[in-house]
């Protein structure tokens, strides 16, 4: 087991290396899991003091200012200019509406807008817009179908109870903790294996060492399963360190979801990722400050485009389009999934598997292309 030995002991001079990456990506859990705790806020909406001078007093101008006050303060007053101007100037009222005469028919039927007046440079105005825009839509719709002013008026001023049942076996309002966790994993792999994997791969090319090796009564074939399994045995070592780490800190939350197991595949799928991204790393740089460029470009941008670093929400159509022609977007999909259900259905356990499937071909892809560069170079050489 000389050569498995050898490459042990270039792993052990990484250490360094190690502890700092494994530091970097605790931190940075522990960090974005407090940051998002504290950014959670409840929102309700804005009740606004509404003026309404209704010049028209029919069924709906009377429904329209029934409506509005489901959500404001309603104020009547008259259809005085001055009398609006002042109580607007000294914010007795944030938001004044002028129902015309003949309202149905000019504003519900013919489309005509209502006159309106509001605070300027504000989005109050906006939040109210909206609400008597869909009073309008709403009601055109209703008389349009058949309704009656009173049945239209009935219709849009009923406040029905509205009940909200979470089924908490299906799905889940918050994210839990562990979900950064397992999304920041990617950056981790990529970059600790590629330095260490690299690192290896740098110093066994070396033409002194390549060729004491290929003097040795041990065989070529021995001679590279002997460094897989080094590398393997690392790979594994550090793989089973970050997951008993997870399960630790988190507790039954983790190993007690029903969702556990898929963590585990889908870590796996990107751990043997970024094995493959390593090796190919390792390939393809000549020597170690080469590595560390390569290794920064591929473990950044990748992180960066695919969701790690940025939740999959907030990035553009354009950049995902991209991204998911890179193994990590996988990943990151599914672990979005698999945070979003206590229980998976059918149709998101088939996403998930399809997901650790693309990236296991991916993985396939990137060791057939290291092979192929590997032929090439010994060739040259």
């Amino acid at each position: 087991m000389t050569v498995f030995k050898g490459y042990m002991k270039v792993i052990r001079q990484n250490r360094g290396l190690i502890l700092l990456y494994m530091a970097i990506f605790f931190a940075c859990t522990i960090l974005m899991q407090s940051m998002a705790g504290k950014t959670e806020k409840n929102y309700q909406a804005e009740s606004l003091k509404v003026a309404v001078a209704d010049r028209d007093g029919g069924i709906l101008a009377k429904a329209l200012e029934t409506y509005l006050g489901n959500f404001h303060e309603i104020i009547p007053m008259e259809n005085e200019i001055s009398a609006m101007q002042e109580k607007l100037f000294y914010r007795e009222v944030e938001y004044i509406v002028r129902i015309p005469e003949d309202f149905t028919e000019k504003c519900i039927l013919n489309g005509e807008k209502i006159e309106v007046t509001t605070i300027p440079d504000t989005y109050s105005g906006i939040y109210v817009d909206q609400q008597i825009n869909s009073f309008l839509n709403n009601a055109g719709t209703c008389l349009a179908a058949g309704f009656t002013e009173e049945e239209t008026a009935r219709i849009l001023t009923d406040k029905a109870p509205v009940k909200v049942v979470l089924d908490e076996k299906n799905s889940r309002g918050d994210k839990a903790g562990y979900m950064y966790y397992f999304r920041y994993l990617p950056y981790l792999f990529l970059a600790l294996f590629g330095f260490v994997a690299g690192n290896i791969l740098i110093v066994f090319s070396k033409k002194e060492v390549r060729s004491r090796m290929l003097a040795s009564p041990v065989s070529a074939r021995r001679q590279s399963l002997e460094g897989l399994l080094s590398l393997g045995v690392f790979g594994a070592g550090v793989m089973l360190f970050v997951l008993l780490a997870a399960v630790l800190y988190y507790g039954k939350d983790l190993y007690g979801s029903e969702n556990f197991g898929y963590y585990l595949l889908n870590t796996l799928a990107v751990f043997l990722v970024s094995m493959s991204v390593a090796y190919l790393a390792g390939t393809l740089a000549p020597n170690k400050d080469a590595l560390t460029g390569l290794v920064n470009i591929l473990s950044l941008g990748i992180c960066f485009l695919c969701g790690v670093f940025v939740p999959l929400d907030y990035i553009s159509r354009g950049v995902k389009t991209v991204s998911q022609f890179l193994p990590v977007y996988w990943y990151e999909r599914a672990n979005d999934i698999l945070s979003s259900f206590t229980v998976l259905t059918e149709k998101a356990r088939i996403q998930i598997l399809q997901a650790v499937g693309i990236q296991l071909v991916f993985c396939i892809a990137l060791v057939g292309l290291t092979l192929v560069i590997s032929k090439y170079r010994s060739v040259e050489r």
